[in-house]
């Protein structure tokens, strides 16, 4: 029997599930034994950090405030500047007008001259040839353009900020300021500085053309910040094409010539469609400096500039390197008529004398034709050059002037001075007004020959004097100093005897001398005492050009003139005529022919005689002032009409040197060369008869119309002179 009170065992769950029970409870109640590494971990996270110094701690809490203001600031300051420029860029984009109306931006008009064939031999005023566009003109012209002007032209905005801060680099690297020299400007900001920022010019709010061109090319930081924001507005408005159209209408390429083809016209004959590769480099370098690289002022830099710019067109994979080695090479050049520049003082002197709204105030493209024959232009101005390379020291600086014209008193060539390829220059053959000495007494003959004397009436040389009212005695003397008794009309002239012209003068009485004189076209003042008679008086060789043109017409009047007619570009039918030629008639046929032979013997015998030409007769009259400040030459074949005169133009005494001497011996040099080619033909003088002797006086009556109707039709009828 079992002891009741024996301890039995609890029944507990793990005895009710055997062995896998019990490890399970003893597995979940190790866990139990784990608070102390727990509490070991979250000792060591509570660990204190290691405390900073305070005072870099401060500085970085002030460092780090102070960028987050400034970035706050600079993207809030940026946000409101790309608004304003925005609002800027949208205000400029709404003013700017339809492209078209930017192509032609000049504020007055362009005058073509043509010379007596119709070729073009000068230009005056802003010259436009007329519009181009970017896919119109030569390709080479274009891409010449880009490459020297801004070669990421195709990939900006309007502004490059690579381009300008390479402008800044350069600029402080040469010594200057950051803003002045290269300015790093975009082909589109150069268009907006053509525009003057839409900027119209407006005479009565500018001073001059020239104060408005100056104020739209400052370059101030302000106006460049305008003219950023004017281009990125025309980037929006136009195609990039369209901007480089703009430019090729407006920039100015020197020589008077505003935009491409009145350059490709202007230099080359051709349209700027038809541009070499040499031709468009050549009109791309002009624009860095136009007026001191255009070919017409120096050939040789304009090359040099073209062969930089084809260069760069290679770098930029617009030329092979064949094409660049052959066009540097091979460099363009002018076409004859920009190469000749010929007639730069009688395009001068057409431009003043013309209409001044049609030619120097133009505003519209004005064609005039004029009476100019380029071969005698550079015929006399090689007879100018050749005589001053041979015959005249070297350094002198005395000037000479030449007028040829036909005897209706259409000019045909003018040298205004031994500078033969100007513009605007000072013209001695029209602006200067000097004593015409000898050379006026053909006109103290004229009046005598007028009133009845013939060529062999007598006139005594002898001692002379005249009492001059407020100045005593006059007397004139021979420049020779000798006297040599009863001689000739003819003699006299031909020896140029000073006592039988102031005689001759007197007789005929003074002021019919002045008459004459001013009837056969010189206006100038005329001496009112008897020094009348010996070239006392002031004239211009283009007045007394013209006035010798008259006798050699048969003693009609005569006006020079180099306008033939003046129509505009485009128009068919002419705005004026020529307004000059023969006028009324001064002296009788006959009086006209026996003064033409009275003067070839100044030629052929007399002081004129180193203006003789191989196989033609040649009239003419030397003149020579009071110590030799002027020397003229002045006569005529039966072909044209030239003056010579020779000085100094502050009246500096020439030295040694006379009408007969240098002027007979350039006026012979230049028609020489001049009638080359041309037949001659005798002077229309009359042929002398014997004559009893006498002496003339003005009381012989005066020659009739009858008497010279009638020995024209005698002429007609048995021939002869």
């Amino acid at each position: 029997m079992s002891d009741s009170r024996r301890k039995k065992p609890l029944l507990v769950a793990e005895k009710r599930y055997g062995r896998t029970a019990t490890k399970s409870a003893r597995k979940s109640a190790k866990p139990k034994a784990k608070p102390a590494a727990a509490k070991k971990k979250r000792t060591t996270a509570r660990k204190p950090a290691r405390k900073q110094n305070p005072i870099v701690a401060f500085f970085r809490r002030i460092i780090g405030w102070v960028l987050r203001l400034v970035w706050s600031l600079v993207w809030r300051t940026s946000f409101v500047v790309a608004l304003i420029v925005s609002f800027a860029v949208g205000y400029v984009y709404l003013t700017l007008p339809d492209v078209d109306e930017l192509l032609d931006g000049r504020a007055r008009g362009s005058v073509t001259l043509l010379d007596r064939d119709d070729r073009v031999f000068a230009w005056r005023g802003d010259q436009f040839g007329g519009v181009v566009t970017a896919d119109t003109v030569s390709k080479h012209l274009k891409n010449a353009v880009v490459a020297t002007e801004d070669k990421r032209f195709y990939r900006h905005f309007g502004i490059s900020p690579r381009g300008v801060a390479s402008a800044v680099r350069i600029n402080l690297r040469e010594g200057r300021g950051p803003l002045s020299g290269h300015g790093g400007s975009t082909l589109t900001q150069q268009t907006a500085k053509l525009l003057c920022l839409g900027v119209a010019y407006d005479p009565d709010d500018w001073e001059s053309e020239a104060a408005y061109v100056r104020d739209c090319r400052r370059g101030s930081l302000g106006r460049k910040a305008k003219e950023a924001i004017y281009a990125m507005a025309m980037e929006v408005k136009y195609t990039k094409d369209e901007i480089l159209s703009v430019y090729l209408n407006r920039a100015y390429m020197g020589g008077g010539a505003y935009g491409a083809e009145a350059a490709a016209q202007r230099y080359f004959g051709k349209p700027a469609a038809n541009l070499t590769p040499a031709e468009g480099a050549m009109l791309a370098g002009l624009l860095t400096a136009p007026s001191s690289l255009a070919p017409t002022a120096n050939l040789q830099r304009s090359q040099d500039r073209a062969a930089t710019v084809l260069r760069l067109m290679n770098e930029q994979d617009y030329l092979s390197e064949k094409d660049t080695a052959f066009y540097q090479a091979n460099p363009a050049t002018l076409s004859e008529a920009a190469k000749a520049n010929a007639g730069g003082y009688f395009a001068d002197w057409v431009m003043a004398s013309g209409p001044e709204f049609f030619t120097r105030n133009t505003t519209e493209d004005v064609i005039l034709k004029t009476t100019l024959d380029p071969v005698i232009q550079a015929a006399a101005e090689e007879g100018l050059r050749w005589v001053f390379e041979n015959k005249v020291r070297e350094g002198s600086k005395a000037q000479a002037a030449i007028v040829v014209m036909s005897a209706d008193g259409a000019v045909r060539a003018m040298v205004g001075g031994r500078e033969t390829q100007v513009s605007g220059a000072f013209n001695r053959a029209t602006q200067a007004k000097r004593q015409t000495g000898s050379a006026f007494k053909p006109f103290v003959y004229a009046t005598a020959l007028e009133r009845g004397a013939h060529y062999d009436d007598k006139v005594l040389d002898e001692p002379y004097c005249q009492n001059i009212p407020g100045s005593g005695q006059w007397c004139p003397k021979n420049y020779t100093g000798k006297y040599y008794g009863d001689v000739s009309l003819t003699f006299a002239l031909q020896n140029s005897l000073n006592i039988p012209a102031v005689k001759v003068s007197e007789q005929a009485g003074r002021e019919n001398v002045r008459t004459v004189a001013s009837m056969f076209g010189i206006e100038s003042d005329l001496a009112a005492g008897p020094a009348l008679a010996l070239g006392a008086s002031e004239s211009s060789l283009l007045e007394m050009t013209g006035a010798y043109a008259g006798i050699l017409n048969g003693g009609s009047s005569v006006t020079p003139y180099g306008l033939v007619e003046l129509r505009l570009l485009g128009d068919e039918s002419s705005l004026m005529g020529s307004g000059g030629g023969i006028g009324e008639r001064v002296i009788s046929d006959a009086a006209a022919r026996e003064l033409i032979w009275m003067m070839e013997k100044v030629v052929s015998e007399g002081t004129g005689a180193r203006a003789q030409m191989p196989g033609w007769q040649v009239a003419g009259k030397t003149g020579t002032t009071q110590a030799a400040r002027d020397a003229w030459f002045i006569g005529f074949t039966s072909e044209y009409v030239a003056g010579v005169w020779m000085g100094y133009d502050d009246n500096t005494p020439l030295t040694g040197v006379t009408g007969g001497g240098l002027p007979a011996e350039i006026w012979r040099e230049a028609m020489v060369r001049i009638h080359e080619g041309v037949e001659p033909k005798p002077l229309p003088a009359f042929v002398p008869k014997p004559q009893p002797k006498k002496v003339w006086t003005p009381d012989r009556p005066k020659r009739s119309g009858i008497e010279d109707v009638v020995n024209g039709i005698l002429r007609d009828i048995f021939g002869g002179n």
